[in-house]
């Protein structure tokens, strides 16, 4: 049975503020917590109880702090990304992630480049994965993906790249704020065309169905092709490479940073080092 004298010693106070507090945890309570023999206290039933608490109570104070200085990756990471990347990038990436990091749970939100900017700024999302052309001078962004843009058709239609037939087509394509929409137009616009009207639909699917059955052209990641299966049923046609060539970024704002975001970084990075 230790004393109260030791008892104050271990936690350098002086014995009577540790007998003061006991009382007052006491008559909080309502219960006696300590049966005293002289200056010796041995724990009451009901002392033993709280002891039970007390002990857990420690231990998860000290988890927490492991938690906090090791910088664990735990929680909810909410990550947006583009349609395309969800179908066709992220897939193994986040197979892997959840192997690695299993105690974090990823809530996933597409959009359109410029809703994703929004989410980010507005804290709705962590970071999201979008593509370029984008101008977001205040976040944080790396490189995650390269992507090959083409311009897809249906496989019976002909002399697709002639002028007149571009201006007589119709674009099928996301509604406006998607970056490669805005690729596109850039492109019509170096060709000195307009399309004939734009038709916007939600998904890839539905504009590669489309498409397919001949209804207009559209813009298109390869990748996203070989995702959907579409590759057989389209003919893909090369662009120049300026609006070929892209890159979908990982944005987030600096001060947002977390533990979940950076185990993220990481491993875009390495996978993408490794390519």
């Amino acid at each position: 049975m230790p004393s109260v004298t030791q008892a104050a010693k271990q936690m350098n106070r002086v014995q009577s503020n540790v007998t003061t507090r006991i009382r007052n945890l006491e008559d909080r309570l309502g219960v006696q917590l300590f049966l005293r023999h002289g200056n010796r206290l041995k724990l009451s039933a009901e002392g033993e109880v709280l002891r039970g608490y007390a002990e857990r109570i420690l231990r998860l104070s000290s988890e927490a702090e492991s938690a906090m200085l090791m910088r664990a990756p735990q929680g909810t990471l909410r990550l947006g990304t583009l349609e395309s990347t969800a179908a066709a990038r992220l897939p193994p990436v986040l197979s892997r992630f959840h192997e690695r990091y299993p105690g974090v749970l990823i809530e996933l939100v597409t959009g359109s480049t410029s809703r994703l900017l929004d989410m980010v700024q507005r804290y709705e999302v962590d970071a999201a994965l979008i593509s370029e052309p984008f101008n977001a001078p205040e976040l944080a962004t790396q490189e995650a993906f390269d992507e090959e843009l083409v311009l897809i058709a249906a496989r019976s239609a002909k002399d697709v790249l002639d002028p007149k037939q571009l201006s007589r087509c119709t674009v099928i394509a996301f509604s406006t704020g998607c970056s490669y929409r805005r690729i596109l137009e850039e492109w019509f616009a170096s060709t000195g065309v307009a399309p004939h009207r734009i038709m916007e639909m939600a998904s890839y699917h539905a504009i590669v169905a489309c498409i397919a059955a001949g209804t207009g052209i559209g813009i298109m990641p390869r990748s996203i092709l070989k995702a959907v299966h579409a590759e057989p049923s389209l003919q893909a046609l090369a662009l120049p490479r300026r609006y070929a060539e892209v890159t979908t970024h990982l944005v987030w704002l600096p001060q947002q940073k977390s533990a979940s975001t950076e185990a993220l970084r990481q491993m875009l990075a390495i996978e993408r080092s490794s390519i």
